[in-house]
């Protein structure tokens, strides 16, 4: 009788989770289902019951991310969606680890995110949300990392259940209506972002390492990294200042005894400091040496993990590397770059040497690493190994013996490069960086860092990009410092990036393609409009001295001229300062892919060109606008 009571208790507890799945059915009919309880969802019309929606890894489905046959993740971004979020359907999906629902049209108050309590990931930012958020609105979630609520509508008081989630790296809260004082929290945060809020009182000493601005635009906020709080007046007791009484004064004895004791100390410290500089111990020249030698023992304990298990080529390890002799290949704030030449193993490999990484633990960048390991493309470079320390990292890539475009426009010994060597470029530099887009889907930048130096050319010229995908792995307060993602207007203006940033850099790479100048923009901190190469190529077009842009380097030009100008009119299209004109990536590759060797009477009749033929007139090897 025992058994059957326990069977029976055992199937009352588990008949919720049977009778869920027996009613949302399938995969395919959970996400169908969501859709339809959304407004305005046209840009999921390939969302068909006919197909599934993963084959393995690959998703079949709009915005769906698979694992394994499995629905992963959601990514549905700048897709115009309305109305309100039903978690109930969402919370059928298993082994749903991140939501992102991004620059929509989505509001109401917050959900029950505790539905999804497996969330790794959750990112509503730039939608209409508002209302407060209970305050434990996310207790439970012990696997949640990264939040992202911005620019949105909320109020109220930042929930206090935040502060308990021991996984939780990213927050940004930036751009709504919250009140009252930040909480204390009891975790680490790498990112945490307050600003542009209603939020008073002082900063949480847990909080006080982050930038000054993740709190800016809050009125009544004070305490590092911000100015000091006010120190409440206190009465001294019995009005004792209001006293001139002797017995508060100092003697002129005491005075002159203090002024004795200072001076017999400075007499007693400064020889003894100079002693100590002065010791052999700090003139050993092999002091340098010494230290070099420890942070090359350092690299010793670990090991170089390769992402190809099936590279056909010679596997070395690393003290192969450290042993190789070395040269230089540049040194900036990001990455110090070297070209080792392995001769045992008859192979040259490129090291980046990373001390701005240090954004996520070991197993992240791992899985990261990983992840970055399994993309092909013919125009990207692969990461070949990579070893981590807490301090820094080193990525190991194939040398590609002909350098970088910037080289090869800028450098000392500059080539000229011929019309069709730059549309084929440019192409291949378009197909790279669609693939990241379609493979990264995750990634707000799935490139973050494209411009000429990070494009190298093979032997014939097909283009090669490198540096890609690394936005996350960086210290997200410096980020800004190394990125050329963060150059772009929309972060200078409301400080946040999105996919279309990626966009902005390649427009800004095919004007530096098109008119042989290295882009200044880049050469400051922020953003700049009157420095930017748009404006510049914007402004000669203007005047009528079009025929001065295009860089006299370039060959092959005659009967190129609409051309010429169709892919100048691409750029200066990407460099689109409101993101709601900026078109899509696949747009944009779209009409690169159909630049090509017609004459100029086809290339008139081509959708890409926008400018009438009657204000067209060509002089010499330019082309003006009349």
């Amino acid at each position: 009788m025992m058994m059957y009571s326990a069977n029976w208790w055992l199937l009352v507890a588990i008949l919720p989770f049977v009778s869920l799945a027996m009613v949302r059915g399938t995969d395919s009919e959970i996400l169908l289902e969501f859709r339809e309880s959304l407004a305005n969802h046209s840009a999921l019309s390939n969302w068909n019951a006919s197909t599934s929606p993963c084959d393995g890894d690959k998703s079949n489905w709009m915005g769906v991310i698979c694992v394994e046959g499995e629905i992963w993740g959601l990514q549905l971004e700048y897709m115009g969606l309305q109305g309100d979020v039903n978690v109930e359907i969402l919370g059928a999906l298993p082994r749903l680890r991140t939501l992102s629902l991004m620059n929509n049209n989505l509001q109401g108050s917050m959900f029950n995110v505790r539905k999804l309590g497996a969330l790794k990931a959750l990112y509503l930012s730039d939608n209409r949300f508002t209302g407060d958020i209970p305050d434990d609105a996310f207790k439970g979630m012990g696997s949640l990392k990264k939040l992202l609520l911005a620019n949105n509508g909320f109020t109220g008081k930042i929930p206090s259940s935040l502060t308990m989630l021991p996984k939780l790296l990213m927050l940004r809260l930036e751009g709504n209506q919250f009140s009252g004082p930040i909480p204390d929290f009891k975790q680490t945060l790498k990112v945490a972002s307050f600003a542009n809020n209603r939020l008073e009182g002082p900063i949480p000493a847990s909080l006080s390492h982050m930038g000054a601005t993740m709190f800016s635009g809050n009125k009544n906020l004070c305490g590092k990294p911000l100015q000091a709080c006010p120190t409440p007046m206190r009465m001294p007791k019995n009005h004792i200042f209001a006293s001139s009484t002797p017995v508060d004064k100092i003697s002129t004895p005491e005075i002159l005894a203090l002024i004795l004791i200072c001076v017999v100390l400075l007499l007693i410290i400064i020889p003894a400091l100079v002693l100590l500089c002065l010791s052999p111990r700090n003139q050993n020249p092999q002091t340098s040496d010494s230290n070099e030698k420890k942070a090359v023992k350092s690299l010793e304990h670990g090991k170089l993990k390769f992402l190809k298990d099936d590279d056909e080529s010679q596997r070395f390890d690393l003290q192969d590397l450290l042993r190789a002799s070395a040269e230089v290949l540049g040194s900036g704030s990001f990455a110090a770059s070297y070209k080792v030449v392995m001769v045992m193993y008859d192979e040259t490999v490129v090291v980046k040497r990373h001390k701005q990484m240090n954004n996520e633990g070991k197993e992240d960048f791992d899985e990261h690493m990983r992840r970055l390991g399994r993309l092909s493309h013919q125009n990207l470079l692969p990461l070949k190994a990579y070893h981590y320390m807490r301090d820094e990292k080193l990525l190991v890539s194939k040398y590609i013996e002909n350098g970088s475009l910037a080289t090869l426009l800028h450098g000392k010994d500059q080539a000229s490069l011929d019309w069709e060597s730059r549309v084929k470029i440019i192409k291949g530099v378009a197909r790279g960086l669609s693939y990241l887009h379609k493979e990264l889907p995750t990634l707000i930048l799935p490139h973050g860092n494209l411009k000429s130096s990070n494009v190298l050319l093979d032997d014939t010229f097909n283009p090669l990009l490198c540096d890609y995908g690394l936005t996350p792995m960086i210290n997200q307060e410096q980020v800004h410092l190394f990125m050329t993602a963060y150059k772009s207007p929309e972060y200078a203006l409301k400080g946040r990036i999105s996919k279309k940033t990626d966009v902005w850099c390649l427009g800004i790479l095919i004007l530096e393609l098109m008119t042989g100048k290295f882009p200044e923009n880049y050469l400051n901190p922020n953003y700049d409009t009157q420095t930017s190469l748009a404006t510049w190529v914007t402004e000669m077009v203007k005047d009528k001295k079009s025929n001065q842009v295009f860089d006299k380097q370039m060959l092959g030009t005659k009967d190129k001229r609409i051309g010429m100008m169709n892919l100048l009119k691409i750029g200066l299209n990407c460099c689109e300062e409101d993101l709601s004109v900026r078109p899509e990536l696949k747009q944009v590759v779209q009409q690169i892919e159909q630049l090509d060797d017609e004459d100029e009477d086809q290339q008139f009749s081509s959708p890409i060109c926008e400018v009438n033929k009657e204000v067209l007139t060509t002089s010499g090897s330019g082309l003006n606008m009349v």
